[in-house]
């Protein structure tokens, strides 16, 4: 019994094919129509920020910029922050935050302020927190 080199390459080529759809699913795991990134961290990062103002929320690209935002108790300094959402997975290495924060000096104008990093992280740490919480509601359903 002989097969000509095409027939080897076709099968060949089906086994491989058919070895690829074992094991785990690598799909994005919830990337909605309409949204290029994790739908959980999109969320989450939103209720996070919802008491600040926002300038621009692209779902595709993964970005919440905010405005200036001061709290009644300190009027004296505000605070700007950036979401990047940079993975459609549900992943701590898949969100990024920045935040600015600004001072009035002795003349009333703004004046940029160094923020502890710790501020980013905790910011991020309770997106992450939230987005877990929706992630388990939406399988409880």
């Amino acid at each position: 019994m002989s097969f000509s080199r095409g027939a080897l390459l076709l099968a060949a080529a089906s086994c491989l094919a058919l070895s690829a759809c074992g094991g785990r699913d690598d799909r994005p795991e919830t990337t909605q129509a309409g949204i290029g990134v994790n739908s959980f961290l999109w969320r989450a990062s939103l209720d996070q920020l919802s008491f600040m103002p926002l300038v621009t929320a692209d779902p595709w690209g993964g970005t919440i910029i905010t405005d200036w935002y001061s709290n009644p108790e300190t009027p004296n300094e505000r605070f700007k922050a950036t979401v990047y959402i940079l993975d459609t997975r549900l992943r701590a290495d898949g969100l990024n935050v920045a935040v600015n924060k600004q001072v009035r000096d002795a003349s009333g104008q703004w004046v940029d302020s160094a923020v502890s990093p710790q501020t980013e992280t905790d910011i991020e740490n309770a997106i992450l927190t939230r987005a877990r919480q929706l992630r388990l509601s939406s399988a409880d359903r």
